[in-house]
Order: C-alpha cells, then structure tokens, then sequence
C-alpha cells in the first residue's frame, strides 16, 4: 500500500505532467507541507492554491478526477431559484450544528439524483467530510466536486451564519438598559455598566460581523446623549453598522479596552495602540486598536474615538496577476522587482492598497536563498519565508533600520520612508546591491521624486537608486448584478475625465444602482495606478534638475516614450471595461 507521502507525490507529478503546475512549483509546495505540523498539515492542492497563488479550479479539477469524484455546477444556471429552494428546505431540517459544520468544511447538499442525495463539495477528498456526511440524516448520498467560487454564490443566497453574540444582544430589552446622566464620570458607575453582558457581547458580535462582511476597519464614535455610532468601512466607503443608545460611551470604549493589549482602561487623556485577536469561522484574525482622546460637546466628559483595524490574512494576495495591474504597469513594475538592486516606491493615502501591493511583489521574489527582511511598523501581515523585525521600545524604527545593514539583508522592504535618515538607508541598500521595497505618501509618482528631493536626498542619488515609483487609488467596482447603462448621460461628464468624443461613442457607461447583493450598486475594489518607470530618459531629466524637479516633463516624458497611465487614464481604462463609474474615478483622481 503506498504511503500518504507517495500518494501525495503522485499526484504532484501528475498535475506537473497535465501542465497545471510546473515541478519547481511542486518541490516548493512539499517543502512547505513538510515544515507544517502533524496535526495541522494541508493537502498539497491547497498549499498550491493558497501559499502559490496558482489556479485552484485546474488543481482540485484534476485531483477530483484522479479520485474518481463526478463534478457538479457545471450546467448553465447552477444557483436557479429551483436548486436555491431545495437546498434550504434539505438546510432545514438539520440542526443548526450540522449545518455549520458543512459550511465550516465548504460543502452543501447539491442535487438528488438516483435516489441519493449529492452533496457538493470545494475538496471532497477531505477526509472530514465522510465523517460528517455519514451524520446527516441520509441513508444514501454521494460527494461530487463543485468549484468553490460557485459553492460560495450559493452559501450566499442560502445560509447567513449566525453570530451568536448578537442573538445575545437582540435578547436585551430598553428597560435592561440603564439610563446615564450627562455629568462626569463615577468610577462605580461605570464599572456596573462595563460589567454587563449585553457590553460584552455588542463588543464581541461587532468582532465578529466585521469580519463577515468584510470590513477593512470598525468606528466607535461617542456622540451626545449617551450614544454610540459604530461604522464598518466596506470598500473604502463607512456606513453605520450600528447605534448603541442609553450607554455611556466611556463604558463601550472601556469594554474595547479591556479586550485589547497594551491599553491602559484608566487612560483616557493620551492616544493608546493595541491589538485584539481572535478564532473567527475557524480562522485567526487580528485587530489593530487605535484611541485616541476626542472633545464632545459635553465638554465635563472623557470621550475617545476607537478605530479597529481587521486584519485578515485571508485577504492577502500572494499571486502578483491577481493585483489587477494593467498591461504596462505590469510590465513594469515586474521589470523593477525583478532587478538585483533599486528602490521600488509604492505611494498613496492611506487605504490605497501600498501594503497589498508590496506583499504581492515579495512573494514574487522570495526564495530559500535569499535572506528577506521587514522593518514594518507596526506589522500588518505575516509573510512566509521573510524575517519580520519586531519594533518596541527596545528596538525602535530607527535602531532597526540600522541594523539591517548589518544583517545581511538581499531584499528589504521598508513599511515607509519618513524622512532622511530612512531615505539616506534606503538609498544607500540600494546603491550596495539590494533590493528595496518602500512607501511614500504622495499624491502622484513624479511628486514622490520632488519629496525626497524635499527631504534633502541628492538627484543624482535618486536618479541612480529608483528602480520605479507606482502611485495606486482603489476605487469601488460595479455589482454585476444590478449595474445599469446610463439612459441619458450627457457628454460633459466623461469629456470632464478626459474621453475624446470618439471614446464616448465607443463606450458603454453605467452607473451604481444597489440591491441585496452589494453595498449601494458596488462590491469590492480595483486598483488603478501610474507606474514611473525610471527609463535612462527619466534618470537623464533627474539629474539635470539642479534646485527644482520638474514633475509635468518627468510626467510628459513617461507617457510619451514609455506609455506610462497616468492615475486618471488608468481610471478612464477601468470606466471603459465596464469595471467602475464616472462618479468613482472623478472623485479619488486629478486632471492629468
């Protein structure tokens, strides 16, 4: 009988043989299944589809027909109404533990067909799923594969998980909630309402919800009269998830407090950071804590704005295709990543997506034999096969900067360049033969070269070490399901963002409508960017600059001889595909 090792390497060298992987591929995801623990380690399609980046469908394809399994989802509706209607009536009569264990294992019941139940599944060779199966109520059932973007649509339109601590919440009456005077603060007082648990679980179901509705950050804004605002920002826009009324908000944010580490409960006066993390749909999730100290208009009371960071690490995109860059950004940006040396310049607001960008690029180039070094502050997201530095207050952004000269450093990314000193190391790995990864707040790429000018770098030095500095916006994309073409659009609004008449014949242009689907006519984001390429005509124009860095010729010259995108043309290029509006574009760009 063959071993798990030799079944799992057969099937590696098949899919090698098929075309689907490549064998280099292969070798760094049983290295990488070799180093995971016993009790936790992953099959080899997921590791190649999570820690690659590569096609999972062609992988657990392939892997569902070595195992003989059928495949379903593949007619031409397979969430129709019909199939929605008997999956929740199967959904049903189960008890509720079960159904979240299927969904907790991504498989649902499909179809019957011969008189057994078909169950499908994103990877029926998982062996939990025969232990569970074998518990549902039926006598016969088969597991056939599904592709997991088609089991997702249908867990959608089917199944709402339960959060458990807002049903907690719901159970809690007006009359349960004490009534507060405005006056100061009595510490007794206050720790009767901290105590309650209908706190604990509006605190712990807005954790939760937050992360199952995909929100990049959580808002607790105290407001007058005892009342809480609590915003969830869902593609870069806040909207109101919530108002708590009838509590002291200085007990809502003692509550966050008291959860977070290292945050002081009883410090209401100075600006605190912290973190929370938590087990959410059998994940690990992590929460940045930021308060800080805030005037309302009860001048008598300490009121703190609290803002949550969601960092989920299942968010992250290892795969540099799926960053969305368009064709000659792509080029480019992979031509400046892939040299041996030079500064690669993310730059943008925050939320523009610098720190998605730059995982992506260092997953790209990262191998065993190369010694990759993060000095982040603080760090957002863990990266497999890079040597993160921790900052504390005994070794501060600075002291690590430092120090990574003296660590033997190939690649360095560098959370962001905040002044010269960082930018006078940064200069310096890259004229020493390392690559260097970086951000900047700008508001475009020529402006980045005036900033480190203004910082005091020399131009010859910023001719010489930039490989490329991308400047990149996330604006909202269009709901496939409710987008609609604009009956009556007058030309004014596109001849606004640049569209020659003959673009505006040419294109269709819709507009956000909203429905039950996505958050007011959009659902989820892409990126549009200006990717300067330091080209040897750009580096020559650098250095002649003298006292003043001219951005419009640095800007002329990339868009004429290297075809670079400005930010808005990049965004035309969106509204064109069919991707995002007019309103989108127009508000998060600048004239060219």
């Amino acid at each position: 009988m063959a071993t798990t090792t030799e079944t799992k390497t057969r099937i590696g060298e098949i899919l090698v043989s098929k075309g689907i992987i490549n064998r280099d591929q292969l070798e760094e995801a049983l290295a990488i299944q070799l180093e995971e623990p016993d009790t936790a380690r992953r099959r080899l399609g997921a590791i190649l589809s999570q820690e690659l980046g590569l096609n999972r469908h062609a992988i657990m394809q392939e892997i569902s027909r070595l195992y003989a399994f059928d495949e379903v989802g593949v007619e031409d509706d397979p969430i129709s109404t019909s199939r929605i209607e008997f999956i929740k009536e199967v959904l049903d009569d189960l008890q509720d533990h079960l159904t979240d264990e299927l969904i907790r294992l991504q498989m649902l019941p499909y179809e019957k067909r011969r008189g057994r139940l078909v169950l499908a599944a994103a990877d029926p060779t998982d062996p939990n799923l025969a232990s569970l199966a074998s518990q549902l109520p039926f006598k016969q059932y088969e597991i056939a594969y599904c592709r997991l973007e088609i089991l997702n649509q249908i867990i959608d339109r089917v199944y709402q998980q339960k959060n458990e601590f807002l049903d907690l919440l719901d159970e809690y009456t007006e009359t349960e909630l004490p009534e507060t005077d405005e006056e100061g603060i009595d510490q007794q007082e206050l720790e009767a309402e901290i105590n309650q648990s209908m706190l604990n679980s509006l605190i712990e179901g807005m954790l939760i919800e937050a992360v199952r509705q995909g929100a990049s950050d959580i808002h607790l804004v105290p407001d007058a009269g005892n009342k809480t605002n609590i915003h969830f920002r869902i593609d870069g826009k806040l909207q109101v998830w919530h108002t708590q009324d009838g509590v002291k908000p200085e007990a809502i944010a003692a509550v966050v407090k008291d959860k977070s580490r290292n945050v002081d409960r009883f410090e209401r006066d100075s600006s605190q950071d912290g973190f929370i993390q938590r087990v959410i749909d059998n994940h690990q999730i992590r929460y940045r804590v930021s308060i800080m100290p805030i005037v309302g208009q009860e001048f008598n009371r300490k009121f703190e704005s609290v803002v949550i960071r969601v960092l989920d690490d299942r968010k992250v995109i290892t795969d540099l295709n799926k960053l969305g860059l368009q064709k000659q950004a792509f080029n480019d940006f992979l031509k400046a990543i892939t040299k041996p040396s030079g500064i690669v310049i993310i730059t943008g607001p925050t939320g523009s997506g610098k720190s998605t960008t730059l995982v992506a690029a260092l997953y790209y180039v990262i191998t065993p034999s190369l010694n990759i070094l993060t000095v982040e502050e603080p760090v957002e997201y863990l990266i497999r096969g890079a040597r993160q530095l921790k900052i504390s207050d005994h070794m501060t952004f600075d002291q690590s900067i430092r120090g990574i000269l003296r660590h033997d450093p190939d690649i360095v990314l560098v959370g962001e360049i905040r002044d010269l000193k960082t930018a006078e190391i940064a200069i310096k790995l890259a004229n020493t033969g390392h690559l260097t990864f970086s951000t900047l707040h700008t508001n475009d790429a020529p402006s980045a070269v005036s900033r480190l000018y203004k910082m005091g770098v020399e131009p010859f030095l910023i001719a010489n070490a930039v490989n490329l500095v991308m400047a990149q916006r996330l604006v909202r994309k269009l709901c496939e399901n409710c987008k609609t073409e604009y009956p009556d659009l007058h030309p004014e609004l596109p001849r606004g963002l640049g569209f020659t008449e003959e673009e505006i014949a040419e294109t269709t242009f819709y507009k956000a409508v909203g429905c039950d689907k996505c958050h007011q006519g959009y659902k989820g984001r892409v990126a549009i960017m200006e990717a300067l390429y330091f080209t040897p005509e750009i580096r020559h124009v650098i250095l002649e600059s003298g006292t003043q860095i001219d951005e419009e010729r640095i800007r002329e010259l990339a868009v004429k001889t290297n075809g670079m995108l400005t930010l808005r043309s990049s965004g035309r290029s969106r509204i064109k595909q069919g991707i995002t509006t007019l309103e989108e574009v127009a508000a998060i760009t600048i004239e060219d």
